[in-house]
Parts: structure tokens; C-alpha cells; sequence
């Protein structure tokens, strides 16, 4: 453990007390949220970021310390293990490098390297490699053996290459040299698989492609690789090299052998082995291993960019407890209508048939118009799908018609609504609502509190990630996972109003406690105090501890339990209230009061000055939301398909999805547009995070568009396009799905082969 927390220290650059501290916490059934907002003193202040580091890393550097312990006692019992081979194995910093050393000693099936050194042919090949200068054939008669299965000297020398390629394939040193260096200048190229054109037409820009290896971005690594697994794109890894000369990847394994052609007798004989080495065996190996070291940085690339999103979506602003109708748009089958009131609770629902094939457009107004006078609704959710711009306008005309009603129209994502709606969670929440209406209701809901709504999910059924399905599906859930945690535990909880699933997400409890909260309070009525929470069944001490300060009692008996203050904390507002002969309620709220106190004066060996500094700073505002004011955005009217667009327009949209090329905007069409990254400022963008984020409002232009390919083209840069200036100024709203791709890189010139063309263009970017 003490090399696994120096490496980990150093990795974060903080202390190694810091990260045992934490180590231990975690050891301990601690969790993030809680150790990063209530144990800053023993973590010297670790924040949340730090902490995921440091558990991912954690759990890596234990698994490599597990099998570094596993292939030291594998080589010790068959007698190999000598002290240099023992200290590089301890020097291995990664998997893959413990690996490379472990290779010559790994059991494996019988090979024909072994076959030939059971029949006595290692010797030859040691004598070869190690004088040159002797005659090959001369050499190998010596060791024609029938019994032993060497018929002549061919099949001596066979034999023989055979030991030496495996030697050359299994050398840990030139290997690892061997994978940096194709790493470093090697060109992953793609052609399309013949006759999978048509079929395979969406991989149309990876047809004849090719870019350095280390260069390709997360999300052309990814489209490359489905490409090629549903049989479209061939896909070969190589380095540059002159048609009719050895390989450079041979002339280093020649080297690494002391091999040289300098005409003895058996240098042409080892030079052959060198090459064949390379192209029968290391070639393969290093390509798969690259291809997988792609595969994890593009999984990586791409779940920290879902996260990042899906923390924008979960932490976008509210609209509050105001009364909501939820509107799930629909042709044939009609708008489903639902009504919840400003506690979420479903109040009413309805059908309505507005568009065709019915058409009841004035029987559609006079039932919305009715129902929201019945409950008083303030806001009109619309979900972002099908027949939803024709929805949207629907409502606009009852706005404008009964400007009485002063209803507030907003259009949401609807993703995640119809998993939601067919869920064993939406059965015992409406048992007796139609699937299809339940829909509608979480539509209402998600523009009331989009964490509270969005965290009945699946996350990766939300529809902020892009190849969410070809990354490692374990890392995503995990990452996911811990988005949601730290979301909710950052907001906090209502535990008298909030659901199971939400509760659920809370630091310390799970699904079962949740369930048993909800239980709990249905049978006793609300909670008074957190200390009630004891009581609930199979809450024990710790559970409590690491759930108690994330979960809020507003207007209780103690104005702490609506706080952030954790209740082992509470004798330091004690401590603040006596020196200061100050009631407890008046302290609560005043700022001037709260920003006179020290910290260091309250601070004592088990709160430390950073706790009483967090204890102070809630104090002044208990309960805050991080959340940011509820703003709402409008589409152009007018523009409700692709055709619509032209360019030079400018328009309002909403920031669905944001990828490490661009974001991609809903401006009301059913298609996303893209603002590539290039043109989301007039500065150089390296993260398009720094522009934009999910469920942001932003002003565009349309630049390009493509009805064939439904591929639009936005920029929020300044200058003109047709005489149109930009603006680029961004409001917070509700986020909507992604719908589009990636932009389409740049093919090769006709007439080259792919790999030829994609080579060159490679070697002209270098």
C-alpha cells in the first residue's frame, strides 16, 4: 500500500498522507461526497475530482499489484526468477509492461519453438545468432536427428528460426520499443470492405482514410472501430516505409540482435528470421495492442465527455414547484397530456389529436385551455420529438389566444422518457396510467427538477454521450454512476418530498433504504428532525453518518437539520451561538454576523478551520441550491424542418451534446446542427466545454446545409455570411438529445489506394 499511495501522490501531486487518509476512508465505506464535504481535515482537503482520481487509480494500482504478486510466484516455481528479473518486474509501472516481462515465462500451448528445443534445436540457433560466420547448412547437418523429428538440415534450420522468433517476439525491451514507436509514427488507415458501400454508406467519410494513430480524436477512433466490427471498413495499422526495403520495424529487430547484413554466411538467413519475425508475429501483436490502448483512450475520451454533459443536464435549473403540463407530442396516436401540481403529484391527464390524420385543432385548444384553468398551470413542457415543433406551435397559439393564462411554453429533451414510462419504477408510481401517458408526466417533471426526474433513468439512456454503446460499458456505468452521486449529494435532498430513486442516489443509502425512508414516512408522516432517520429500519450509525448531511427537513425543529451542516457538526453553531450570546435562529441568515466571525476562533482538534469555514459559509444561505436561475429560450418561428434553413439565418438554439470536436445545437428542426469547434469562438478553443455546455441557450448562424446527408452547419464566430452578423450570447435552459455525427474528415485523393493515400496525407500532416 505504501508504494501504491506514493504512486497515486504523485500521480495527483498531493501528499502521500493525503491519499492514505483517504485510502482509508474509503477502506472505512466511506464515499466521495461525504469524505470530500465532512473530512477535509484528514484528507488536507481532497476535492471530488481528486477523490475519483485517486479510487479509479486505486483500484488499477491494486489489480497490478495483485497480478505482479501472481506472475513473480508463476515464474519463482518454475525456477526463471533471477534478482534483475525480479527487480524489473517490481519497476513494471503498467500492466501491459509487467506483461511484456512475463511473456517468455507464461505458460501456453505447446509451440513449434518448443517442439524444436525438445528435439535439441535451440543450440543451433544460439550458434547462428551468435556467429554469423558460420555456413547455415553445415551448421544445421550437424543436428539432423530422425528420431527426434529432423529429417535434414531444412527442417534443422526451421526449427531453429522458430526459437529465434519467439526469442524476438517475446523480448520486453524491444517489444515495448517496438509498440511507442509505432505508436509514435504509425497510420491507422480504412478502406470500405468490398461490396458494403451501400450498406455501410453512414461510414462513407472513412471509406479511404487515414491519420496518425495518436492523433485520431475519441470519436473517429470510435466510428472507425464499429466501422470495421459490422464489416464495412478494413482497418490496417503500419508505419511508412519504401517499397522494396526491409521494413524499419525489421531493421530495429535486427538491431536489438546484433543481426547486420554484411555478407557472411548466415546473415541472410538471420535477417530473413528478423523479418519474418516481424510480420508473422510482432506485427500482429503490436497492432492488436495499439488498437486496444486506441480503444481505451477513445472510451475514456468519450465517457468523460458524456459525464460531463450528463453532470450540465442534471444540474440544469429548475423551474420550481410552479404547476406543470407535460406534453408527450404525437401524429397518429395523438399528444399525450399530463398535469402534475407544484409538488409533482399527478393531478389530471388527457389525449389530444391536433395533427393528423384527425386534426382536431380547435378541439385540442379548448381541452389545454381547460385544463390549465382547472389547476392553475404556469408552465406547458413540450418533449422534443416527433411532431414536436407542431405541438410547440400549438401551444403558442393558446398563449396568444388566452394571454389571461400566463403560461410559460418550454421545450425538453424527451430522451430517457419512454424507458422511463415502461419501467417496473413508473408501474408501482402509476399502476393505473397508461405507459404512454406516463411519459408526459416525466416530460412535466424533468422541466420542474431535472435532477430529481432524470435520476429514474438509466443514465446512458439520457442521450448526452455519443458511441455510448461501443465504449467499455462497465467504466461508462461506473463514471455515470458516480456523476449522479456527486449531483444529488452536491444539491441535497428534501427527504420528506423526494423519492425512492432519489434517495437512493444520496451518500450512504441505497435502494433498499431508500425504500425504507419512503416507508417510514408514509406510515409516520413527514420527518421532523434528522434524528428521526435513526429510526428507520436498518439505518444503522453508519449509514446515518454518511447520508445525514446530504438529506434536508426544511421547516423543522432544528433550522440545522434544512442545512448542509452536518449534524456531528452542530455543536460548533453551539459553540458560535454561546460565545457570541446569540439565539441559534438569529444566526442563521445574517451575513453581516456570519462574515465578522473567525473561523480559527471555533476551530478545535476535531473540526478544523476548513470545516468551520464551510459551517460559516452555509450558515449565511442554509440549504442552497448550486443550481443555476431557471431561464427559457424560443425557436424561430417558421422554422420547423431542415428545408426551412438557409444560410446567413440567425437563430436561438439549445446546446444538446457537447463532444471534443464541437457541439451540437437543436434549433428546431429534428436535427441537430454542429458548431464545430473551430467556430464556437473567434479565439482558439482547445475544449469546447469552455464555450458551451449542456442545456445552454446559444445564438447561431447557419452556415452550411446538407438535406441529403441531414447534416447542418452552424457558427456562433462573428463576421458575416451573407450579410447575417453572429451574436454569441448563451442563457440557461433545458437540454434536448443529440442527433447528429461527426463531421466528415477529409478523403484521399482518387485513384490511390486507401492505405497508399491515407499514408501519404498522414506523412504531408506530419
Amino acid at each position: 500500500m505504501d508504494r501504491i499511495n506514493q504512486r497515486i501522490a504523485t500521480e495527483l501531486n498531493v501528499g502521500i498522507a493525503q491519499v492514505a487518509a483517504a485510502v482509508g476512508l474509503l477502506g472505512e465505506g466511506a464515499t466521495v461526497p461525504f469524505i470530500a464535504r465532512y473530512r477535509k481535515e484528514k484528507t488536507g482537503g481532497l476535492d471530488d475530482t481528486q477523490l475519483r482520481k485517486l479510487e479509479e487509480r486505486l483500484g488499477y494500482l491494486r489489480e497490478l499489484e495483485d497480478r505482479r504478486a501472481t506472475v513473480l510466484k508463476s515464474i519463482e516455481e518454475q525456477g526463471k526468477l533471477t534478482p534483475e528479473l525480479a527487480l524489473a518486474i517490481n519497476g513494471a509501472e503498467t500492466k501491459v509492461a509487467l506483461e511484456d516481462l512475463y511473456a517468455p515465462y507464461k505458460p501456453k500451448r505447446r509451440t513449434k519453438a518448443q517442439i524444436a528445443r525438445e528435439a535439441g534445436l535451440e543450440p543451433l540457433a544460439d550458434a547462428l545468432l551468435a556467429n554469423p560466420a558460420l555456413v547455415p547448412d553445415s551448421e544445421a547437418a550437424k543436428f539432423i536427428d530422425a528420431e527426434k523429428g529432423v529429417a535434414d538440415a531444412k527442417a534443422a534450420l526451421d526449427g531453429a528460426r522458430h526459437v529465434l522468433i519467439e526469442r524476438m517476439a517475446e523480448a520486453p525491451k524491444l517489444v515495448g520499443e517496438l509498440r511507442e514507436w509505432e505508436w509514435s509514427d504509425g497510420v491507422l488507415a480504412s478502406s470500405v470492405q468490398k461490396g458494403k458501400k451501400e450498406e455501410g454508406a453512414k461510414f462513407s467519410d472513412y471509406f479511404e482514410f487515414g491519420q496518425r494513430i495518436k492523433d485520431i480524436p475519441s470519436h473517429r477512433a470510435l466510428a472507425m472501430l464499429r466501422g470495421r466490427n459490422e464489416g464495412v471498413l478494413h482497418i490496417d495499422l503500419d508505419v511508412a516505409h519504401e517499397e522494396g526495403k526491409p521494413h524499419p520495424a525489421t531493421l530495429k529487430v535486427m538491431t536489438a540482435f546484433n543481426i547486420a547484413e554484411r555478407g557472411r554466411p548466415a546473415d541472410k538467413w538471420l535477417s530473413d528470421t528478423a523479418q519474418l519475425a516481424w510480420k508473422s508475429r510482432l506485427s500482429a501483436s503490436i497492432a492488436a495492442d495499439l488498437l486496444s490502448r486506441l480503444k481505451e483512450r477513445a472510451d475514456a475520451e468519450a465517457i468523460s465527455v458524456f459525464s460531463r454533459n450528463l453532470k450540465d443536464l442534471l444540474l440544469a435549473a429548475p423551474a420550481g414547484q410552479r404547476a406543470t403540463m407535460g406534453l408527450d407530442p404525437g401524429f397518429r396516436t395523438g399528444v399525450k397530456v399530463a398535469v402534475v401540481d407544484a409538488t409533482g403529484k399527478l393531478v389530471d391527464t388527457d389525449t389530444i389529436y391536433p395533427h393528423e390524420p384527425k386534426s382536431d385543432w380547435r378541439g385540442a385548444l379548448a381541452t389545454l385551455a381547460a385544463l390549465c384553468m382547472k389547476h392553475k398551470v404556469e408552465l406547458v413542457s413540450v418533449g422534443n420529438g416527433t411532431a414536436s415543433r407542431e405541438t410547440d406551435k400549438l401551444v403558442a397559439e393558446l398563449i396568444t389566444k388566452m394571454p389571461n393564462l400566463k403560461l410559460t411554453k418550454v421545450m425538453v429533451s424527451e430522451a430517457g422518457a419512454s424507458v422511463y414510462s415502461a419501467s417496473e419504477l413508473a408501474a408501482k408510481e402509476f399502476p393505473a396510467v397508461d405507459v404512454s401517458i406516463r411519459g408526459a408526466v416525466s416530460i412535466a417533471r424533468r422541466l420542474q427538477d431535472p435532477l430529481a426526474e432524470l435520476v429514474k433513468i438509466e443514465p446512458k439512456a439520457i442521450g448526452v454521450g455519443q458511441y455510448q454503446h461501443d465504449v467499455d460499458q462497465g467504466g461508462l456505468s461506473k463514471s455515470l454512476d458516480a456523476v449522479v452521486e456527486d449531483c444529488v449529494n452536491s444539491v441535497g435532498v428534501d427527504v420528506n418530498t423526494a423519492s425512492a430513486p432519489l434517495l437512493a442516489r444520496v451518500s450512504g443509502l441505497n435502494q433498499t433504504l431508500a425504500a425504507n425512508i419512503v416507508a417510514f414516512r408514509d406510515e409516520n408522516g413527514a420527518f421532523k428532525a434528522r434524528t428521526a432517520l435513526k429510526k428507520v429500519p436498518r439505518l444503522g450509525p453508519k449509514a446515518f453518518e454518511q447520508a445525514a448531511g446530504f438529506l434536508r427537513i426544511m421547516n423543522g425543529k432544528n433550522p440545522l437539520d434544512g442545512s448542509a451542516v452536518h449534524p456531528e457538526a452542530y455543536p460548533v453553531v453551539e459553540k458560535i451561538s454561546e460565545a457570541t450570546k446569540r439565539p441559534l435562529k438569529s444566526i442563521v441568515g445574517d451575513r453581516a454576523f456570519l462574515k465578522s466571525l473567525k473561523p480559527a476562533q471555533f476551530a478545535d482538534q476535531t473540526f478544523g478551520i476548513p470545516t468551520v469555514t464551510d459551517i460559516i459559509a452555509e450558515l449565511e444561505k442554509p440549504g442552497r441550491d448550486p443550481r443555476p436561475e431557471f431561464k427559457t429560450a424560443t425557436f424561430m418561428e417558421g422554422v420547423e424542418k431542415i428545408t426551412d434553413l438557409k444560410p446567413g439565418m440567425q437563430l436561438e438554439g439549445v446546446v444538446t451534446n457537447v463532444a471534443a470536436f464541437g457541439a451540437f445545437v437543436d434549433i428546431g428542426v429534428h436535427q441537430d446542427g454542429l458548431v464545430h469547434v473551430s467556430e464556437l469562438a473567434d479565439r482558439f478553443v482547445k475544449d469546447p466545454h469552455e464555450i458551451v455546455k449542456a442545456g445552454e441557450v446559444v445564438k447561431v448562424r447557419v452556415k452550411e446545409v446538407d438535406v441529403g446527408r441531414k447534416r447542418i452547419a452552424l457558427t456562433m464566430r462573428s463576421g458575416t455570411i451573407d450579410g447575417a452578423a453572429a451574436t454569441g450570447s448563451r442563457s440557461q435552459v433545458q437540454s434536448t438529445g443529440p442527433r447528429s455525427s461527426a463531421p466528415p474528415p477529409q478523403a484521399s485523393a482518387a485513384g490511390e489506394s486507401a492505405f497508399a493515400a491515407a499514408m501519404r496525407k498522414a506523412q504531408e500532416r506530419k
